[in-house]
Order: structure tokens, then C-alpha cells, then sequence
């Protein structure tokens, strides 16, 4: 990290403009910390059809994201995805509280994943 701040004042130094292109939906504080760090955010609105698509690929990135982590960066991954499924549902006029509670039906009518159950096949009879 260290490196970075020193590469940051050198560039800056030397009159050379550095950019990070990210193209991608992020919560709606992060411009302010980015300002907050002396940079620049370049951002733009996205339109009803741009922000599905952009939850949908911010779920994606957050899954994988889940899956490589482990311990407390994993929680923290879960969290992610937990502010990502709350705007998808927001989007149906629903909370995560009416996400839960979905949930919850579904699992008393079908079980949970507790029993670590593995389904290798179905035999007809």
C-alpha cells in the first residue's frame, strides 16, 4: 500500500494523470470516499434497464467473490451479496425482510441445507 502512495506522489510530481477503470454498479458512498482520497470519480446514472443488468452482474461478482473467500472475508462477501439481493428486491417492491421471509416459508415446506444431503440420482419405478 505504501508503494501505491509513493507511485501516487511521484505521478503527481511529475504532472502524470493516472486512471482506473472500473465500469461497474458501486454503493452510493464510495464517490465521496474516493473525493475524500484527493481523486476524481467519473460516474454517471444508470438507466432502469442498465441498473438491472448491473445488479444482476454486481450479484455475479459478488458470488465469485464468496467463493474464493473464507473465515470473516467471507461473511463480509455474504454481506456484499445481502445489499446487492436487497436492491433486486427493492426493484419487485419488496425488502429483504420479504426476502427472508420467503425464505423462511421455503424452508419449512422444503428443509434447509443442514443435513448436508447430496443428491446423486432418481430412480423411476
Amino acid at each position: 500500500m505504501q508503494d501505491d502512495k509513493e507511485n501516487q506522489e511521484l505521478n503527481t510530481l511529475l504532472g502524470i494523470i493516472m486512471e482506473r477503470t472500473y465500469n461497474k454498479l458501486i454503493r452510493d458512498n464510495i464517490p465521496d470516499i474516493i473525493i475524500s482520497k484527493q481523486e476524481k470519480p467519473v460516474t454517471r446514472t444508470l438507466s432502469d434497464e442498465e441498473y438491472i443488468k448491473a445488479l444482476e452482474d454486481k450479484l455475479y461478482e459478488e458470488y465469485e467473490e464468496v467463493i474464493s473467500a473464507g473465515g470473516n472475508d467471507r461473511c463480509e462477501e455474504l454481506a456484499d451479496m445481502i445489499e446487492v439481493i436487497r436492491s433486486l428486491a427493492k426493484l419487485e417492491n419488496k425488502t429483504l425482510e420479504d426476502i427472508i421471509r420467503l425464505a423462511e416459508e421455503k424452508r419449512a415446506e422444503r428443509g434447509g441445507f443442514d443435513n448436508k444431503i447430496y443428491l446423486e440420482k432418481v430412480i423411476e419405478r
